[in-house]
């Protein structure tokens, strides 16, 4: 059996700018603990530990070529990075704000679907799951499901 990680502590654990700063981000975006921000930490330090080893390389060698635009296109599709913004420097400064941002949860919120951040249809699919990255083309078929007391039997999509 392989252990994977998908989130990573802090080495310093009573560190009170930190603690203030997650508390801060755990109310602002209605997480339901710390480690749903570490796994969004830790996945945002993956790309940008990707994105250093691409700058690198060489401009012309064809791994950064393809790796590179690869990756900035999975940021563009997540609406991280807007379509100016097509080069690896500017994946260096995404915030885990820009990840909470795109999250199913806040994107109702924000919306004003729901009343409260801790309320929570893409497309024809259910998504019961607070912390699902919602794409840009996906954005626009946010709606309620048919059987929600919300709903009020609105078609969706």
């Amino acid at each position: 059996m392989v252990h994977v990680s998908f989130y990573r502590n802090s080495p310093a654990p009573y560190e009170k700018e930190r603690l203030d700063q997650e508390l801060k981000l755990v109310g602002e975006y209605g997480l339901r603990c710390k480690r749903e921000l570490w796994r969004v930490q830790y996945a945002l330090s993956r790309i940008r530990n990707a994105a250093k080893e691409l700058l690198k390389l060489d401009e012309k060698d064809e791994k950064r070529i393809f790796e590179g635009e690869a990756l900035l296109r999975r940021m563009n599709r997540y609406g991280l990075l807007d379509e100016s913004q097509n080069k690896l420097d500017y994946v260096l400064a995404l915030t885990p704000e820009h990840f909470l941002e795109r999250r199913l949860q806040t994107l109702v919120f924000k919306s004003g679907m729901a009343k409260s951040i801790h309320h929570a249809v893409v497309g024809r699919q259910v998504v019961n799951i607070a912390s699902f990255m919602v794409r840009v083309d996906s954005q626009k078929h946010i709606d309620f499901s048919l059987t929600s007391p919300f709903g009020g039997g609105r078609q969706v999509g």
